[in-house]
């Protein structure tokens, strides 16, 4: 398999080569040069098979050449035999006749990032030596900073430096990062929004001087195999409904695109995906791209889900890529005019192609604690706020028919426990093996949002 810059300039890589690179070198996100094709027999194999058998069979065309079948199939076991306290590791919860939501936060931080990061934390073990070490940079709306953590900590040729947006994460979330006391974690706390977090994190790939001193690679979803690995729960989830003898409709709550991408990739490998639903807070600017055909930046408001608090979606850009018929140059001349302007718009042929795959809608915070509130009382479930967004949007915008809809749960109610006592006066409690987390010591260090500072004190650390 191999991969290609969505900017056309950047060298073609490997899987291997995609994973310790990250970002590609002309700023671009590597995408595979053709994607593996499974026919309705294949799909239909996948039935009755455990999730890290399922798991195996995706995977396996995206890292071959790079990673042994006894490799993979090991690494598999052990990311979701092990480290997933729930035995379907991804279960389906029946909500209406119709209507079902994917429970993503059985792994060790509660949240969708854990199939990727404890996947990803595996293959740079098996990619790296004692004399070829990596440094990690990446940024954080909440989610990823722990999950990418858990992964990485303890990884003797890793370093993980992540930075999150100082006083726009929960409390639980922060906390998930900032216990993990492990000396090749540094937490860093940003005087900004997650924007600024993941630009910096970009800034740091452009420096090509940078990058190659330090051995840099990405854990945001910008690594292609986070969205990789994102795509065996679709498969999953439509199995287990039926495909591939019927269509499934899916309803996504995303800010960075890389969750919902994976969705797309999934009906690209075969899969009957009838729509893809983009949910959003109010940091809408996928839903207005859907509404005007124009990508324009916005500004970034905190809210009750703040792991979609974004405006500048990276893995929009992958979508980008095909829709302007993979087009590199296209592609570039997109992203310089949304660096130089803050917008760039679409052709009509190609916002056609992208209304053919998805529609988008909308939830503001009012609405999200009225869904929190309506799903509690009338089914027994409690849902984190990003969750309800998906529930919201699944419900006005995926009418159910003969199509099951999936609702994708994206994090444990207990991450945004105020939140959920705010909608519903219940207070979620800790698992079991993260009770004393309110005990536990927090080591983080504060910064300006200067990238001057960030490259020193991430050299400071390859010194010392």
């Amino acid at each position: 398999m191999k991969y290609v810059s969505t900017r056309g300039q950047a060298e073609s890589l490997d899987f291997e080569g995609v994973t310790l690179t990250g970002l590609a070198r002309d700023g671009g996100l590597y995408v595979p040069e053709v994607l593996p094709q499974f026919s309705p027999e294949k799909i239909r194999k996948m039935r009755g098979k455990s999730y890290a058998d399922v798991a195996f069979e995706v995977i396996q065309p995206f890292v071959e050449g790079s990673v042994s079948d006894a490799d993979l199939k090991t690494m598999l076991d052990a990311t979701y035999g092990d480290t997933f306290r729930h035995t379907a590791v991804a279960p389906l919860v029946q909500l209406g006749s119709n209507a079902f939501l994917l429970e993503l936060f059985h792994g060790p931080t509660m949240a969708f990032k854990d199939f990727a990061l404890q996947l990803l934390g595996r293959f740079f073990d098996h990619f790296t030596t004692e004399d070829h070490k990596l440094t990690i940079i990446g940024a954080t709306s909440g989610d990823t900073g722990s999950a990418a953590i858990e992964g990485c900590r303890g990884r003797k040729n890793v370093s993980i430096y992540m930075l999150h947006p100082k006083g726009r994460v929960s409390d639980v979330q922060r906390r998930q990062m900032t216990t993990i006391l492990d000396e090749n974690v540094v937490n860093i706390a940003v005087d900004g929004t997650f924007d600024d977090c993941q630009a910096l994190v970009k800034a740091c790939f452009n420096d090509h001087g940078f990058r190659d001193k330090v051995g840099l690679t990405a854990v945001n979803s910008i690594n292609w195999a986070r969205v990789m690995a994102q795509i065996v729960y679709y498969f999953t989830s439509a199995v287990a409904l039926g495909a591939p003898d019927r269509k499934i409709s899916f309803s996504v709550p995303t800010g960075n695109f890389g969750d919902i991408f994976a969705g797309y990739v999934a009906k690209g490998m075969g899969l009957p995906v009838e729509t893809l639903a983009i949910a959003t807070n109010s940091n809408d600017i996928l839903a207005r791209t859907l509404e005007t055909g124009r990508y324009s930046l916005g500004t970034a408001v905190p809210t009750l889900s703040p792991s979609m608090d974004i405006q500048v979606s990276s893995n929009f850009e992958r979508l980008v890529f095909d829709l302007a018929g993979r087009d590199g140059t296209q592609v570039q001349n997109y992203m310089d005019a949304f660096q130089a302007d803050g917008s760039f718009e679409f052709s009509a042929n190609e916002l056609e192609a992208l209304r053919a795959s998805f529609v988008a809608g909308r939830t503001d915070n009012d609405a999200t604690k009225a869904v929190m509130r309506a799903y509690q009382k009338k089914t027994g479930y409690i849902a984190d706020p990003h969750t309800a967004i998906g529930l919201d949007v699944a419900d006005r915008l995926l009418p159910t028919s003969d199509i099951p809809t999936v609702a994708l749960s994206t994090a444990h109610p207990v991450k945004f426990g105020a939140a959920v006592e705010e909608a519903c006066g219940i207070t979620p409690t800790l698992p079991a093996h993260m009770a004393d987390l309110f005990e536990r010591e927090e080591r983080f260090e504060v910064m300006a949002n200067d990238n001057d500072a960030l490259q020193q004190r991430v050299l400071s650390g390859i010194v010392s």
